[in-house]
């Protein structure tokens, strides 16, 4: 469980994040709003990349502000929007790297598994020995989505991760999340903008505004015509598709 208590973050004299209270159970929650909602401000902050201003945030009773790092980093992978190394690695490099907080070496029988494993997912197998500079960016996406299951945590963090995904790839890669959930119990927390994606596979959705959160709760009571309509300012009109939600804008 990820546990948000009034946390609020400032940048300067802006607030992006402000006076948020979630718990976020396993499942795949998804967390939509508009450009400049705090969206990744949020996101970043339960992942330990900045620290809140304000409030407290524990993953499984554990105040990421105060435990070490390499414990959290067992519990909790996170992968930003905008990922620049100023090294040159292979794409097995790369997803070796997943598994230093379980030791550092990336060597053992068990590092080796898990890194062939998170290979395999991310349907990589053909692009391992290349370079990061040598692949597209979808590729390059997919190796590190791959890194971060490697990491093996039981709770996972993606900030926009189908940036540069072609639909047969993006689909794989929203099919794995919801299967991994079910299979591991896992908490993914996914920030995307693509509402018919969160609809499809979410479990949950948060919805932000403003650095507040406006909405929260499982997808039939979120995406509804008149919320986003308001979260977004613009109309929409939700339709149903069997059991789906389609959302047609304008």
């Amino acid at each position: 469980m990820i546990h948000i208590d009034s946390v609020v973050k400032r940048h300067g004299s802006v607030l992006a994040v402000d006076d948020v209270t979630l718990d976020l159970r396993p499942g795949l929650t998804a967390i939509i709003g508009p450009n400049g909602a705090g969206k990744s401000t949020l996101l970043s902050a339960v992942g330990r990349l900045i620290q809140a201003t304000e409030g407290t945030i524990t993953i499984d009773g554990l105040d990421v502000s105060t435990t070490p790092s390499r414990q959290i980093a067992r519990r909790l992978a996170i992968l930003r929007q905008d990922n620049h190394l100023a090294i040159r690695l292979s794409v097995e490099d790369l997803v070796a790297y997943g598994r230093f907080p379980h030791g550092g070496s990336g060597r053992t029988p068990h590092d080796r598994e898990r890194i062939e494993h998170a290979i395999d997912l991310l349907d990589l197998q053909g692009v391992r020995d290349r370079f990061l500079d040598e692949l597209s960016g979808g590729q390059r996406q997919r190796a590190f989505v791959a890194m971060a299951m490697a990491q093996d945590t039981d709770h996972l963090l993606l900030d926009e991760p189908l940036n540069n995904l072609d639909p047969r790839h993006a689909v794989a890669l929203m099919t794995l999340l919801r299967r991994e959930c079910a299979r591991r119990e896992m908490t993914i927390v996914v920030v995307m903008h693509d509402i018919n994606v969160a609809a499809q596979y979410a479990d949950d959705i948060v919805a932000m505004r403003d650095g507040q959160v406006v909405h929260h709760g499982p997808v039939g009571d979120v995406i509804t015509a008149p919320r986003l309509a308001a979260l977004y300012d613009t109309p929409a009109r939700v339709e149903h598709l069997g059991d789906r939600r389609v959302v047609l804008w304008g």
